[in-house]
């Protein structure tokens, strides 16, 4: 390699993170809001006079605005520019966040984050078209590392920051922060972000029409289900139609991929690649399982155990404290050791440790005990994020960059929307069975009226009666076996990926 030659990878090399640097503010702006929102959502709950099936609607709605967009999001981005795409998603989602914090009501609030989601559907799959498109290979494990580091940092900071907020000026301000970090996001993407070479696409509206429905038709089914007994509540039509409808739009939007010989909103073709398939199987079973554990643990810890906002959110530090610091570290190697060697001990870890803190919730469960399971669930988190990133993007050609991160993000935040809705249904079908256990072990000691009153004050999000303490804790705890399992069933998945990495 001659001098001339040198100074050019320079140049790029210091262009390229200059440009990840700035984009992973808008980055950390999304997670930042997941995680957030997470622990403020009891005290939601109070603000607003909402229900548990009402909140998880917060968190379902900002979810499914994120992941139905994102297979045309990363299609726009290569046909006008990923940082065109990525400001305008930057800008509406600055300015969806001050009205979130603005809403006086939750179906005021259940909208705002409709449109913050819509915003980050915009700028999600822009970052990873970055990496993939200005990094080489050799050094893409290295940014994919960064990239885990900002999300285990958002994982840290995020709660934490949230309890202060909600303990000091209120849940509003949890929304009102993105602003001034909005504001310098958008200050530095127009300032180190450079313009990429545009690819012409076209647009499959009637895939994102199918896929829209059948996303909303699944999700809203599957949430609403336990809260209407499972019965019609659309005229005839109930939870189930909904599902089944659902699934069959589901299976015509992957049918009309396939028979669309234009250009399909999901290239099938992108499939072939067994590790590209594998990869995004096992990224929706994280997106579940990460989006369904952190309720059941902050309902847990303020309802049941009176902590404060921001005391539960360091009681659950561990987990990013440890992912944020060995993110960089696995991303550093990951390019050097196979990806599944890191992919299948990570996912194992963090589902095994899910499941451990869900059996262990008790009343009584002493403080420091629940204190273990979240540094494993970080060492399990740094493993997964680089590997499994790394293996799904590392076949993909420039041309098709956007196309295979907006699949790949896009099935991420479909296991969040499914793991929001899916957990709502576990916690309250959970919580009406130990409760009901409960009331009938104190049938006879107390007047079944006050027993009853009481089961109506935790719906709200006001501290737990003493009396169901234990059974809302074993309630949360089977709750939490869902995410637990699904994340170790993507170790399976990880055992399958490919051997052997492309050098270029």
């Amino acid at each position: 390699m001659n001098v001339n030659q040198r100074v050019t990878e320079t140049k790029q090399d210091k262009l390229a993170w200059g440009a990840l640097w700035a984009l992973v503010i808008g980055f950390f702006m999304i997670l930042l809001d997941s995680t957030i929102v997470s622990t403020a959502m009891p005290a939601i709950m109070n603000g607003l006079d909402t229900d548990i099936n009402g909140v998880i609607w917060v968190n379902s709605a900002y979810l499914l605005a994120f992941a139905v967009p994102l297979l045309i999001t990363g299609r726009l981005g290569d046909r006008f520019g990923p940082r065109t795409i990525y400001l305008i998603g930057l800008i509406v989602f600055t300015a969806a966040s001050l009205w979130c914090g603005l809403a006086p009501d939750i179906n005021t609030l259940i909208v705002a984050r409709v449109v913050q989601g819509l915003g980050a559907s915009m700028m999600s799959p822009q970052t990873m078209t970055f990496i993939t498109r200005m990094f080489p290979y050799a050094r893409r494990g290295a940014a994919m590392g960064v990239w885990g580091a900002v999300a285990g940092l958002a994982t840290l900071v995020g709660p934490i920051a949230g309890g202060l907020f909600v303990d000091t000026l209120g849940w509003e301000w949890i929304f009102f922060v993105n602003v001034p970090v909005g504001i310098i996001a958008i200050w530095r993407v127009l300032a180190k972000v450079p313009e990429l070479p545009r690819h012409s696409h076209s647009f499959d509206w009637l895939g994102v029409g199918l896929s829209a429905v059948a996303m909303f038709a699944l999700v809203f089914g599957i949430q609403e289900g336990n809260t209407h007994d499972w019965g019609p509540f659309i005229g005839p039509i109930g939870s189930w139609q909904l599902i089944i409808g659902g699934a069959v739009l589901l299976g015509l939007f992957i049918w009309w991929q396939g028979a669309n010989r234009a250009e399909p909103l999901v290239p099938l073709v992108l499939f072939r690649d067994r590790n590209f398939s594998l990869a995004n199987i096992a990224i929706a079973f994280m997106g579940l399982s990460i989006t369904a554990m952190s309720f059941p643990m902050i309902l847990y810890l303020q309802s049941v155990r009176g902590l404060t906002p921001t005391l539960s959110a360091l009681m659950l530090a561990p987990m990013a404290v440890v992912a944020g610091a060995l993110a960089p570290v696995v991303g550093k190697n990951v390019g050097k050791i196979e990806a599944k060697y890191f992919a299948i001990p990570g996912f194992f870890l963090f589902g095994a440790s899910i499941t451990a803190y869900g059996l262990m919730l008790r009343a009584d469960t002493p403080f420091w005990l629940l204190l273990l399971p979240p540094v494993f669930m970080g060492l399990g988190s740094a493993m997964i994020w680089p590997a499994v990133s790394l293996t799904a993007t590392r076949d993909l050609g420039q041309a098709d960059a956007g196309a295979g991160s907006g699949v790949y993000n896009t099935t991420r935040q479909v296991g969040a929307v499914l793991g929001s809705a899916l957990i709502a249904l576990m916690m309250e079908s959970r919580i009406a069975v130990e409760s009901e256990k409960a009331v009938a072990a104190l049938a006879a000691d107390g007047p079944a009226s006050v027993v009853s009153g009481s089961l109506a004050e935790p719906g709200t999000g006001a501290a737990v009666p003493e009396f169901l303490h234990q059974a809302f804790s074993l309630a949360l705890g089977q709750a939490l076996l869902l995410p637990g399992i699904v994340a170790m069933a993507a170790a399976l998945l990880a055992a399958l990926f490919r051997k052997g990495a492309r050098s270029n």
